[in-house]
C-alpha cells in the first residue's frame, strides 16, 4: 500500500498484507463473522441465544465463527463452572472497536435495502 508517496506493508505476526482493506477482512471477513459480531456489540449471549438471532446459520458454523473470533481477539468466551456448563460469549474491548464500523455497515445495507428493495415487516405468531 502506498501512504504519503512510500510503500508499506502490515505485518501481524509474521502474515504480511499489502493492503489495509486486505487486513480488516481477515479479521472480519466472510458471510457470518460481521453478523456474529453485529449481535454481540450490546449484549453477552449463550450459544443457543445467538443460534436463535441467527437462524440461517448452522451450529457447526457459528462455532466455528466465534472459535475464530476468539483466536483473533475480537470475542470473548467465558466459561462458568456449572451444572449445567454454561458458556457466554461477548466482545473484547478489541472487539468493541469495530461498533462504529459495524453501525455504518448496518446503515449501509438498510439504505442499500431501502433503495434496491423494500423494507417489509415479518409478522411474527411466536
Amino acid at each position: 500500500m502506498i501512504i504519503k508517496g512510500k510503500e508499506y506493508v502490515i505485518n501481524i505476526d509474521g502474515e504480511i498484507f499489502h493492503c489495509a482493506m486486505d487486513t480488516t477482512m481477515k479479521f472480519i471477513g466472510g458471510k457470518w463473522k460481521t453478523v456474529v459480531l453485529w449481535y454481540l456489540k450490546n449484549k453477552t449471549y449463550r450459544f443457543g441465544e445467538l443460534k436463535k438471532q441467527i437462524p440461517d446459520i448452522t451450529e457447526k458454523m457459528l462455532s466455528l465463527q466465534l472459535k475464530s473470533l476468539e483466536q483473533d481477539g475480537l470475542v470473548k468466551r467465558d466459561v462458568f463452572p456449572e451444572v449445567p456448563l454454561r458458556v457466554e460469549y461477548s466482545l473484547t474491548d478489541f472487539g468493541k472497536t469495530l461498533i462504529p464500523i459495524l453501525n455504518e455497515i448496518a446503515k449501509w445495507g438498510r439504505n442499500l435495502g431501502e433503495t434496491k428493495g423494500t423494507l417489509e415487516e415479518v409478522n411474527s405468531t411466536k
